[in-house]
């Protein structure tokens, strides 16, 4: 495995097969984290709102009909806060405080992103969940802009991101502290046990799930406050969420989905159709 090897413990590696997450305090060095939001701020710069006014939201599927959307899983494209726009149609807060996330090939397309997305710190993690040629099929910039950052509803990420079988891990690194108060994580422990309960298809007529979604026990939740620099490896099959942000703080995040490219197969009926898949991080 071309000298790569694992970073987690073997304590590690149980609590994730057994919770279904595991939190890795100090993951990215604060060089790193002030590189990502350092990038992400230019690039906001650069962006101009009237190219775009794709909105975000997990609770209304309207965004996913729209071509922006589906092209973005090549592409830097930024999408808006549900709310982050007045009832005259007009931007209510600047650019950079509108934005819900920006994705979903940072990864790939931009040199400070490649740069981390491809360090030996996520291989070896990478290395350490089993993978034998891992592929990141997505990355994004999530913002959780302060007053208006949206819900993202209970969800597993195998829905979005599916192989046969299904192969998923999201990375999710806090970028800021991530608490309570600005909508950090939750999740429902041992969740990812019960296995996949629906999926999100694309077919002719945009994407939808094919099944709806069961309803959950908020006391079955818990709260995974995470300070910046700190990873998060999340099963394909956990069952996690975050809240709105009505505090003044945003929680910004870089978070990544990977799976297997060895005897797993990319499903031609995910939302990501790509003409070449990204680089893997490392092969056998």
């Amino acid at each position: 495995m071309m000298g790569i090897t694992g970073s987690l413990t073997p304590d590690q590696l149980e609590l994730f097969h057994s919770q279904g997450y595991l939190v890795i305090e100090s993951f990215a060095s604060e060089d790193e984290i002030r590189a990502l939001r350092k990038r992400m701020d230019e690039l906001l710069t650069q962006f101009d709102p009237s190219d775009s006014s794709s909105v975000f939201s997990t609770t209304n599927q309207q965004h996913t009909k729209d071509d922006y959307f589906f092209e973005s899983a090549a592409k830097i494209s930024f999408f808006f806060e549900e709310k982050a726009f007045g009832d005259d149609g007009e931007l209510k807060q600047p650019k950079e405080l509108s934005i819900n996330k920006v994705g979903h090939a940072l990864h790939e397309l931009d040199p400070v992103y490649k740069e981390f997305t491809y360090s030996s710190k996520v291989s070896s993690l990478a290395s350490s969940l089993g993978y034998r040629r891992p592929v990141v099929m997505q990355s994004m910039y999530i913002f959780k802009q302060p007053g208006i950052g949206g819900e993202v509803v209970p969800h597993q990420d195998n829905s979005y991101v599916y192989t046969d079988p299904p192969s998923c891990t999201g990375l999710w690194m806090a970028l800021e502290d991530s608490t309570t108060l600005n909508g950090c994580l939750w999740a429902i422990p041992g969740s990812h046990k019960n296995g996949l309960v629906r999926r999100f298809v694309r077919g002719e007529n945009g994407v939808s799930y094919d099944r709806p979604s069961p309803s959950y026990e908020q006391k079955d939740f818990l709260p995974i406050e995470m300070k910046a620099g700190s990873m998060i490896a999340i099963h394909g099959d956990l069952i996690h969420q975050s809240f709105e942000n009505l505090s003044p703080k945003s929680r910004h995040a870089y978070s990544l989905h990977v799976v297997e490219s060895d005897g797993c197969k990319w499903a031609q009926d995910n939302w990501i159709r790509r003409e070449n898949m990204p680089e893997p991080l490392y092969s056998p």
